[in-house]
């Protein structure tokens, strides 16, 4: 295996893995073939690669089509969801997460994985997960196929990472890249791990995969207003012309979820920002010729639902002045930093000392600055910093924002000087 230290001596080709060593599992699509999966996962050892195949770019949701599960002693597993989900909207595989107990589950970006894992009633006990421990290493490429070149020197093909998983029957070809994602992420635990070791970053990785795990299950982030972050918005310069955006928004979402399909595929972005760019011109006249001058209301989809699309356009034209959108974005939290100047000079001053101080301590470290400590957490104390400003005021006031204790250790006397 390579140490990280190598990273820059030349190696030989990778060797490219194009298939998995004992072959390409069949899919557990029965409650038998799944009580079976149950059985060998329980008498195998170790930890558990996991991974998941989704349909971003196809579907409204970011549910999981397929779940891929390797140990040892029990060999390669895919698990198709759908299956047994019924007439419920998700299906229940719980089952899979009691036959591993506690184990450890090592995946590839937790926080693209466990939602969808939570979904389905999967929650780790322990986890380990590879592109964050390549983070805290900081090795310039951390994608999955980039760290099994560094660390074992093999190369997988990835030709079908953003493919429609959601289609059924699902091909052989695509079967064979789900297994060979989890083939060599054991090994590949390993090398991270031993690597952690050697550079002292072990206990680091450990307070984040605990804190990975604890929040698993925890509920995606809710955004105000969501329609403001449309492509093409920025060209719209009306109240009147943002609530078109907002109202046509509104509609493509609402299909979207209704149809499961990804809002995109149903009405462009750009669509949208330009009807609503069109309809601010004092001539405007709303009506399907003006929706069929704009590009992407054409589309074979999109113009099926030609007539949900007038409505949203006759609602937003027929709002009264009050009930128009601001053209500024309601604030949310604390303001950005790049208003503070002007507006807020104490708390520009802070954040001018304390921000360069943690990009600085971040180099020295080798990793990524907003692994050494989250920016939002840096803004809030620059903000508005706890009574006294001592080291354990700082700490304990990072400590309530889920600051991780390695990382309050690291930062808290570097910036506590500084406020």
């Amino acid at each position: 295996m390579t140490s990280t230290l190598d990273v820059g001596i030349e190696q030989p080709a990778p060797e490219l893995v194009r298939a998995p060593a004992e072959g390409v599992p069949p899919v557990v699509r029965t409650d038998d073939e799944l009580a079976a999966t149950v059985e060998a996962l329980r008498a195998g050892t170790g930890p558990v690669a996991i991974d998941t195949e989704r349909a971003h770019g196809f579907r409204y949701t970011g549910r999981a089509y397929l779940i891929q599960l390797r140990r040892e002693g029990s060999g390669t597993h895919l698990v198709d969801p759908i299956a047994f989900a019924g007439d419920a909207p998700r299906a229940d595989l719980s089952v899979l997460a009691e036959a591993i107990g506690d184990a450890e589950w090592i995946v590839h970006a937790a926080t693209q994985d466990l939602p969808c894992l939570a979904e389905v009633g999967m929650l780790p006990r322990r986890l380990f997960d590879t592109e964050l421990a390549g983070r805290l290493l900081g090795l310039p490429r951390v994608a999955l196929g980039s760290l099994i070149e560094v660390a074992l020197n093999k190369s997988l093909a990835k030709e079908h990472s953003a493919s429609d998983w959601s289609r059924r029957p699902l091909p052989p070809e695509w079967l064979n890249y789900a297994a060979l994602d989890v083939e060599l992420l054991i090994p590949l635990r390993d090398w991270t791990a031993e690597q952690l070791r050697e550079a002292g970053k072990d206990i680091w990785a450990e307070q984040e995969f605990a804190h990975l795990a604890a929040h698993a299950a925890d509920p995606p982030a809710t955004r105000t207003d969501p329609w403001r972050r449309t492509s093409g918005t920025h060209d719209v310069r009306t109240a009147r012309g943002l609530a078109i955006v907002r109202e046509l928004w509104g509609e493509r979402d609402r299909l979207a979820r209704e149809l499961d399909k990804s809002p995109g595929r149903i009405l462009a972005d750009r669509a949208i920002s330009g009807i609503a760019v069109r309809a601010e011109a004092s001539d405007f006249v709303s009506g399907r010729d003006a929706l069929r001058l704009v590009e992407g209301f054409k589309w074979r989809i999109a113009a099926r639902y030609e007539s949900n699309w007038l409505a949203a356009l006759d609602r937003a034209l027929a709002l009264p002045s009050r009930a128009l959108p601001p053209k500024r974005p309601p604030a949310e939290g604390i303001p950005h930093p790049k208003s503070w100047p002007t507006r807020f000079p104490d708390a520009a001053e802070r954040w001018a000392r304390i921000r360069p101080a943690t990009v600085e301590l971040a180099e020295e470290l080798k990793l990524p600055v907003e692994n050494l400590i989250a920016p939002d957490a840096v803004r809030r104390l620059a903000w508005d910093p706890p009574a006294g400003g001592s080291s354990a005021r700082v700490d304990a006031f990072w400590a309530a924002e889920g600051v991780r204790p390695w990382q309050r250790e690291l930062v808290v006397p570097v910036v506590t000087p500084l406020l």
